[in-house]
């Protein structure tokens, strides 16, 4: 697929990609030359294209990036999958931020399919996301940990459509403390339902972008999915369901045990959360936190951890995330002599 010219200076090479006849060159190269333009701004690279010669003049270890480039590219478009511009900069991400282990393609990574619905597809966007959702198939129990927009609850609740889509458990348990209003939910005015929905309802948005709505209902009211409180979990066990523990920094280390010794026959748990975003009051442990230095080493159990490389929210969300990771590296608010407002992230 290239070809080389001899006697060009070490510092500059010169490679011509030649693109199969079957692939459509606009699909490579995008509306209006677009997904080139991406190209040519990342790996700060002399482009030229005749037919379906792309010639490239740079720096060889920047060429050789930008031709891995255009080889995930014509593996996408083979799959019959479309490429946007979004695809092309997550692969430009994944080339540059992230180490690739031997065997693993971004062109993988994008083009598996999780569960689609209503012609929206779910897949992960990074190589972190699809360890985790590889994680997920392989374990029994699942710890995601990783800042906002990550996805990972978003691809454990995928996950756990899929799983019981194809038969593999007969329920869903979406599940989340409401420690803001104390867990106990007695004091807030209103029905039952009422008072927790506030603090699941993200988790119903996220069912929403999996699940026809009309048939949401249904399968809440036959107990197939059951969202509820974390403390409502208490005293049972949880044979053939796929869980989901969402908000996990948020539990005590006796509730993260509680929760986890549910685990019954023919169950799989995901549990997700940011260490770094808890609203236990002052002085309160994270079950999140202490669980890893606890279960570290346990069979059937592993934990995945997610970065700002992974957010897959709008672009400025993972600048956000970045900036704040550095601010804290830095001493964060102890440093500046003051404590930040507590927040509902």
């Amino acid at each position: 697929m290239t070809e080389s010219t001899a006697g060009t200076p070490v510092t500059s090479a010169r490679h011509v990609v030649v693109v199969p006849n079957s692939i459509n060159m606009v699909s490579v190269l995008g509306p209006g030359d677009e997904h080139l333009g991406l190209i040519e701004k990342a790996f700060a690279a002399d482009i030229h294209v005749r037919g379906n010669r792309i010639t490239m003049h740079g720096e060889p270890g920047e060429i050789a990036l930008a031709e891995r480039l255009l080889d995930e590219l014509v593996t996408i478009i083979r799959t019959g999958q479309g490429v946007t511009t979004e695809t092309v900069e997550r692969i430009i991400g994944m080339l540059r931020a992230e180490t690739v282990l031997p065997g693993e393609r971004p062109a993988d990574v994008l083009s598996l399919n999780i569960l689609s619905n209503r012609g929206r597809t779910i897949r992960p966007k990074t190589l972190n996301q699809k360890r985790y959702v590889d994680s997920i198939d392989k374990h029994t129990i699942t710890f995601g940990i990783g800042p906002a927009g990550t996805g990972k609850t978003y691809l454990a609740m995928a996950k756990a459509v899929q799983a019981l889509q194809a038969k593999q458990v007969n329920r869903i348990i979406l599940t989340r403390p409401a420690v803001e209003a104390g867990e106990s939910l007695g004091f807030l005015p209103g029905t039952l339902s009422e008072k927790i929905d506030p603090y699941l309802r993200p988790l119903y948005d996220a069912l929403h972008d999996m699940i026809d709505p009309e048939t949401i209902p249904k399968l809440l009211a036959a107990g197939t999915i059951e969202v509820a409180p974390l403390a409502y979990m208490r005293g049972r066990t949880l044979n053939d369901a796929f869980i989901v523990l969402d908000e996990a920094q948020n539990t005590s280390p006796e509730q993260m045990k509680m929760f986890l010794t549910r685990l019954g026959f023919g169950s799989k748990i995901v549990v997700t959360g940011d260490v770094t975003q808890s609203d236990l009051p002052n002085g309160q442990r994270s079950g999140l936190k202490v669980v890893e230095g606890i279960l570290d080493g346990v069979d059937d159990l592993v934990f995945n951890r997610l970065t700002a490389h992974d957010v897959v929210r709008h672009r400025l969300v993972g600048k956000i995330v970045a900036a704040y990771d550095e601010f804290d590296a830095r001493g964060g608010f102890a440093r500046e002599g003051r404590e930040p407002r507590e927040h509902t992230p």
